[in-house]
Parts: C-alpha cells; structure tokens; sequence
C-alpha cells in the first residue's frame, strides 16, 4: 500500500472467527429418569393396591388383562364398579347355576316322597334314579332284572310305568322348565323285515313317555326335544346287554 512502511506490509494479518453456538449442557436426559421413576412408582402402586383388594376385584382385574374386549362387552364400558358392587360375570353364571341346582335337588326329594306313597309299587321306585347332570336334573327309569317298563322289543309301556310317570308328570307340570326326554336301548338286535333298528325303538319309546307326561299334567310346550340314542350312550358300558341299558331319560333343564 503506498506510504506504509515496507516492515508493515510483511506482517500477516491475524483473523478472528467467533462461534456464535452456545456451549453443550446436560440436556433433557434427566427427566427421561425422572419420567421412568415415576412409571415405576405407579406400577408398585397399582401392584401393592391390587393385592390388598378382595378375591373378586383380583379376578376383574385379571379378567380385563387378559380379554380387555370381553371386559368392555360384559361391562357396557368397562366401568368397575356399579352400584359400588364388583361385576363379576362369571361369579352370577356360578351363583345362578347353584341356585338352579339346588331348586332342582328340591325338586328330586319332592319326587321321592311322592312316589314312596305309591303302593305297591315299592320295588319298582328303585329303579327311578335321579341325579343333577350338566343340563339339569336326570330322572331315568332303568328296566332290572325284569322288564317293568317297556314289553321287550316294543315301546308299549305297562301299567305301573304309567302309574310312575303320571306321578312324575304332576310335579314337572308345576315348574317353568322345559323338558328333554331321552330313550336308550341295550345291543341286543331286534331284527324286523322294514329295517327298524335300536334307534328306532328308543325314540319310540322316548315318545311314548311324553305322550304320557302330557295326558298326566304336563304342558306340552314344556318339551324342547326328544331323543333316542339306541345303544350309543350305555349305562353299563362294561355289559352291553345289561338290562340297565334299557331305560327312559327326563331331564328338567336349568332356567334360563
């Protein structure tokens, strides 16, 4: 540059550049720990609050983790509580079911005491079994070492079969339940020249004891189904021409 000294004009110029970026700091990492923390105490929580709660709020609880849209389906919204009770579906079907139970095993003693008051017919009650099933209660005249109920190969009942069923029928009658009345057969063959078979004898015979119930004081709407299974659902299973695999089923099915 002309007029400066020649010993300035060797000299480098020095040049500054300045970093307007602001120094690194710790960031947001402590409140992704703190965030953790908090999950972690609301877990226990939820855990501690779990464990101090009844049998049933326990299965509630395990029943929406398990199936969360069953849970809302049962619930209407998956509410909790309603009218401050726990809903617990499966614990009405099981209450319910005990109460249907328990009615019915009523119903058997009622029928027992009735037909110990029907004379002459003492040994013949013995062969009326009842017991509670899965659809309800099971009253089954089973033949014995003779044939008390039915002539053999025919489904002509006899005399005290009917005295029995008109018994039964009168109790039945009173009730709302409907009814499912079932033949069986032993394996012993009847042949007859038109094909008739075991199956058809057992439904046979499973008609003739509900035209009896019906005349006798049962409703006819009371019947939901008549069943003749043959020889396929054996009470002896051991013997399959014991007499006791020839009988009559009447289930009083479970309300509702």
């Amino acid at each position: 540059m002309p007029g400066l000294n020649s010993q300035h004009r060797d000299v480098p110029v020095r040049i500054v550049k300045k970093n307007g970026a602001q120094q690194p700091h710790h960031g947001g990492a402590w409140k992704v720990a703190y965030a953790d923390f908090v999950t972690a105490m609301m877990a226990l929580f939820i855990v501690l609050w779990i464990i101090g709660q009844s049998k049933q709020v326990r299965q509630y609880v395990a029943h929406y983790f398990k199936d969360p849209g069953a849970f809302f389906e049962n619930t209407r919204g998956g509410g909790m509580f309603q009218g401050n009770s726990i809903v617990n579906k499966d614990h009405v079907q099981d209450d319910l079911l005990k109460r249907e139970q328990k009615k019915l095993q009523a119903v058997a003693e009622k029928l027992r005491e009735e037909l110990s008051k029907e004379s002459g017919l003492k040994e013949l009650i013995k062969q009326v079994k009842m017991e509670i099933v899965k659809e309800g209660l099971r009253i089954e005249l089973q033949e014995g070492s003779e044939s008390f109920f039915f002539d053999i190969g025919t489904a002509t009942m006899k005399p005290e079969a009917v005295q029995i069923l008109s018994t039964i029928s009168q109790e039945i009658g009173k009730l709302p339940n409907h009814i499912i009345v079932e033949g069986h057969t032993d394996s012993r063959q009847y042949p007859q020249p038109n094909g008739y078979t075991n199956f058809e004898l057992s439904t046979d015979r499973a008609n003739s004891a509900r035209r009896v119930l019906i005349t006798k004081g049962m409703r006819e709407k009371q019947f939901d189904e008549v069943r003749g299974y043959a020889d396929t659902k054996l009470r002896n299973t051991q013997d399959p021409f014991d007499k006791i695999n020839r009988r009559i089923s009447i289930i009083i099915k479970y309300e509702g």
